[in-house]
């Protein structure tokens, strides 16, 4: 046997075992899906030919040997379909007749099915309003809960009106079908999508490090009226688990705030599949339009659990999933009850980043490593000096020789 003998010099005197390859191969084979550094993107709405428009946004992210295809839609709950191929020539398939019927399965396919490598889905089911005065930094819930919205019943924009394909970005923007109190009368709550042809950062905080196996979303509320005077917001969000266990929720810290300031730490939702996907955003919200420290709120999120039966189904989820029904949600809650909030401007923002692969990582900034280096190389500079100085004195010293 090979594997028992003495080390030998050289590679070609040993044959890998087939268990050895296999282990290679089957590691190996995700990597045709990751690490991809740029993309050819692309944003389709497909339109359904009804009045009023079913928006269902396709963005798909070409690479050498695989394709993304991001699948958005306000049919029924905001949703999202993630589904990574080993091809760069998958496509998405859609039968209006059967996605907008009672049963949908089969209505969404990306063919060939035998190239999907991964897939999941989220969906954003309610929008949280909670009393937030005179409640405790521990309270959890932060404060009474007011009556939930219901984004399953809410009114969409056409997503062809907001269509930027030199940003590539869409915003489906909407508002309760059912209203009576007004609240949303000169408001809306959006949905912000955005997709990149390669790595980088955007303008404004938290500036999340994207790459082209990643799309953004950012999520605002804008303009409605609070029910309370401290009112604070949050999401329930839903998502298909891997298996018999819910995705992993991680944090990670980082002495690096440059990009999201006093912001050290990074939240990820993980799939555990190969190659597995992800959530990632900053724990931090912002309420004002001009993001910055002075208007950053704490995102506080709960882990995942398996969720009830009231949670509203998506169609695309439903048609592209068929029977499978293992959801698992969890909630998202922005702001406190002192300092910044909701009601300095009536405006509320958070974005996150959804991929497949190896999620980005933070490396320290040249701000950081310049004040590093600083830091460090000044109390060398002056052992330094200090040692010259030191040691050109004894040699003067040692050169004097007296009179006598």
């Amino acid at each position: 046997m090979c594997g028992r003998e003495g080390p030998r010099r050289g590679w070609g005197r040993c044959a890998p075992s087939p268990l050895l390859l296999l282990s290679l191969l089957a590691s190996a084979a995700p990597l045709a899906l990751l690490g991809e550094e740029t993309r050819q993107v692309s944003l389709e709405a497909i339109p359904a030919g009804l009045d009023p428009p079913q928006n269902l946004l396709h963005i798909r992210a070409v690479g050498a040997n695989s394709t993304l295809h991001y699948v958005w839609s306000t049919v029924g709950p905001p949703a999202v379909l993630l589904v990574a191929t080993n091809t760069p020539h998958s496509a998405l398939s859609v039968n209006w007749s059967l996605l907008l019927s009672p049963e949908p399965d089969g209505g969404l396919t990306v063919l060939p099915k035998d190239s999907i490598q991964f897939s999941s889905a989220l969906v954003f089911t309610r929008l949280f309003e909670f009393d937030g005065a005179n409640t405790s930094e521990a309270t959890q819930p932060p404060g009474d809960p007011y009556p939930p919205y219901s984004l399953a019943k809410f009114s969409w924009n056409n997503i062809t009106d907001s269509l930027d394909p030199a940003t590539l970005s869409a915003t489906f923007r909407g508002h309760p079908t059912d209203d009576p109190a007004g609240a949303f009368a000169n408001g809306s709550l959006a949905f912000r999508v955005q997709a990149f042809p390669g790595s980088g950062r955007p303008a404004q905080p938290p500036r999340l490090l994207h790459s082209a196996d990643t799309c953004q979303l950012e999520v605002a509320l804008v303009g409605a009226s609070p029910r309370g005077n401290r009112s604070l917001f949050g999401l329930e969000v839903a998502t298909l688990g891997q298996g018999p266990a819910c995705p992993l929720m991680q944090e990670q810290r980082s002495i690096d705030d440059e990009y999201a300031p006093a912001v050290f730490q990074l939240d990820q939702l993980l799939w555990g599949s190969l190659p597995s996907g992800f959530v990632q955003w900053r724990p931090v919200a912002f309420s004002q339009s001009q993001r910055g420290r002075e208007s950053a709120l704490p995102c506080r999120a709960a882990p995942p659990h398996f969720a009830s039966a009231h949670l509203p189904q998506s169609p695309i989820v439903r048609a592209f999933f068929e029977s499978h029904n293992n959801f698992c949600a969890f909630n998202l809650t922005f702001g406190a009850s002192t300092g910044p909030g909701y009601w300095d401007a009536h405006y509320l923002s958070w974005s996150m980043l959804l991929g497949v692969g190896t999620p980005p990582v933070d490396a320290l900034s040249p701000l950081v490593l310049g004040i590093m280096v600083a830091a460090l190389g000044a109390p060398g500079l002056v052992l330094l000096a200090g040692g010259l100085f030191l040691l050109l004195g004894h040699r003067r010293w040692s050169e004097y020789q007296p009179i006598n």
